[in-house]
This record gives C-alpha cells, sequence and structure tokens, in this order.
C-alpha cells in the first residue's frame, strides 16, 4: 500500500515536527519527579511535560518507518498512543530514563498499525512472522544480486536462517511484500468491456445441470430403497433400518436380543434381506452399490 503526502498534509507535519522539537529535554531528576507526580497523585500536567518532552522521540521512530508506505502523521498518532501507554506504565522507582522504557511501546504500537493496515490479508500473526516482515526488505536489500531485486534460493535460505523461519515463509512473506493488494473487481486491460479480474476465477462447484441430476437421482435412488424396503418381511425391514437407514447405527449383538437371537443369526437375515433389495434395485436398472448412498 502507498500513499503520497499532499503540500497540505507535508505543511502539516512541519509544522508538529518543529512543535515538538521546542519542547525541553527533561533532567533525569527533574522526570523522575513527574512520573511520580502522575503515578502516585495523577497529576495530569505532569503526565503532559512527560509526553510533550518526548513527543520528539515519537516523531524520530516513526520516520524509521516511512518505507511502510502509510502516511507520516497517521505514524506519529499510533506513536503517540504507545508514548502515552508507556507513561501510564512507567516505573519511575527502577531508575530507568523514561525515553528507553518509551521506546519499546511506540515501536510495538507504530508496528501493530503497519500490520493492521499495511494490506487487508493478515500476512504476520506470529512473532516469527512479524520479525519477518519487518526485517525483510532490509535484508533483501543487502543480499538480492539479481537485477529485478527477487532472492535466489540461497538468498532466501541466509535469511531464513538469521531469522530463525522457513524456506517457505520467506518466499510467501516476499510474494506478499511484492504485489499490492487489487480488487477483484478491477477492470482487466484498458477497454472497459466488463470484463473483471474475479470473471477469470475458476468456480469448482458443480454447474446448475449437476445439481439438478444429483438430486433427481437421489430422489429417485430414494423412492427405489423404499420399494425394496416393502418387499421385505418385518423382522428384516427392522433389521436393515437399524443397520443402515438411523442416524445411531445398532450393532449385531444389540437386534439379537431384542428378537431373542444371535448375532450370526441376525447377520444372516442381513445378508439375505440385502440380496433381496439389490434384487429389486436391478429390476429397475439400478447399480447394487448405490443401495445406501447418500
Amino acid at each position: 500500500m502507498a500513499y503520497s503526502d499532499t503540500s497540505l498534509t507535508e505543511r502539516s507535519n512541519r509544522r508538529y515536527i518543529s512543535a515538538t522539537m521546542d519542547a525541553p529535554v527533561l533532567e533525569r531528576d527533574y522526570e523522575s519527579n513527574l512520573a511520580r507526580r502522575w503515578t502516585e497523585k495523577r497529576d495530569e500536567r505532569a503526565m503532559h511535560e512527560i509526553i510533550e518532552a518526548h513527543a520528539r522521540l515519537v516523531v524520530r521512530i516513526a520516520a524509521g518507518f516511512r518505507s511502510s508506505g502509510l502516511p507520516m502523521a497517521d505514524l506519529i498518532q499510533e506513536g503517540n498512543i504507545g508514548l502515552m501507554e508507556a507513561v501510564e506504565r512507567f516505573d519511575y522507582e527502577r531508575e530507568v530514563r523514561f525515553s528507553t522504557y518509551a521506546s519499546w511501546w511506540i515501536v510495538a504500537s507504530i508496528q501493530n498499525y503497519i500490520l493492521r493496515n499495511s494490506s487487508i490479508v493478515r500476512a504476520a500473526t506470529t512473532p516469527k512472522q512479524r520479525r519477518l516482515f519487518f526485517n525483510l526488505r532490509r535484508l533483501r536489500a543487502q543480499l538480492a544480486a539479481s537485477y529485478d531485486g527477487h532472492l535466489t534460493m540461497d538468498e532466501r535460505q541466509a535469511i531464513a536462517d538469521k531469522l530463525d523461519v522457513t524456506v517457505a515463509d520467506v518466499e510467501r512473506m516476499e510474494t506478499h511484500l511484492s504485489r499490492p493488494d487489487q480488487s477483484l473487481n478491477a477492470m482487466i486491460g484498458m477497454e472497459d468491456d466488463g470484463t473483471e479480474f474475479q470473471d477469470l476465477l475458476a468456480d469448482d462447484s458443480p454447474n446448475p445441470e449437476d445439481v439438478a441430476s444429483k438430486d433427481s437421482g437421489r430422489r429417485t435412488r430414494s423412492a427405489w430403497i423404499q420399494d425394496a424396503l416393502d418387499r421385505l418381511t418385518p423382522r428384516e425391514r427392522r433389521i436393515i433400518v437399524s443397520r443402515f437407514l438411523e442416524d445411531r447405527k445398532i450393532t449385531l449383538a444389540e437386534i439379537g436380543e431384542e428378537f431373542g437371537v444371535s448375532k450370526e443369526r441376525i447377520r444372516q437375515i442381513e445378508s439375505r434381506a440385502l440380496q433381496k433389495m439389490q434384487a429389486t434395485m436391478t429390476e429397475k436398472d439400478g447399480m447394487p452399490g448405490d443401495l445406501f448412498e447418500n
């Protein structure tokens, strides 16, 4: 996804960046005192002073992500969200400079924004994939020897080893970063002939004729099975329905207990009943194998 600032947004960005540079740098003790006032007394003036003093840090970090193609103003805004989160979570008693702590929150906030907005396709959902997403362009620029910038298999393997991912992950991410999102409704070619990309997608679902034919065949087969069942004795019908046509399949032993005979006797009756039904189906030009297909 590529974005170009207009002259208006560029002027607005410059004014904001200039304002951040005018904020004074906080001394260590004073910074710690402001953090204490915010943590213990919820002093909003102290909180605002910390944020204003470190806004330049957000700008510097956001500038490092300009290659993402997203608006600089949006990157700064997301960085400011991370900065405010850092203020809320900062522990002044650890004697760590706030800028060191806040940098991690600012980077994380900007990176999450880039992942959400660089493409409608989520390409990086795990920590390793996110590391690959943010480092592949840099590593590809360092390693790619071909004129068009595409990586060789050896170069992909080197990146995979460096970032602890598979070569397949590198190939997928390379493809994702090299091809911008494109609407399926986009027109093909220069002429407006009504042809869209989605018109060329293969449809693997059955066509209406196949669906109608299958439904008709299913209804016919159901009628044949019903006729074949009607020609069985009550006991044979009970066995076939219980064994093949009910959701819960009853075992031979269970049916044997119902009729007071052994399961071997039930198996013999079942076999004879199936032969009768197959003979009925053959009379109607049906195949025996069609008996109990859905």
